[in-house]
């Protein structure tokens, strides 16, 4: 999914929908760390990929919040 595309669903979303967006992508972000450490993770840019994606989502809640 594009970036645009990802920030226009993440702006359409409520709070408790976008906490729990980021719930999941840290949960990912850990299972992927995990992948790496036990060299079982093929595509290593996914990590770099879901840190950007959190990223997003905290800059989403930080400008719903003001």
């Amino acid at each position: 999914m594009k970036s645009n595309e990802y920030l226009k669903k993440l702006s359409g979303m409520s709070a408790e929908q976008l906490q729990e967006e980021l719930v999941s992508a840290k949960k990912e972000l850990f299972n992927l760390r995990f992948q790496n450490a036990t060299n079982q993770l093929s595509n290593t840019a996914r990590i770099a990929e879901v840190r950007r994606n959190i990223a997003r989502i905290q800059t989403v809640i930080s400008q719903k919040a003001e």
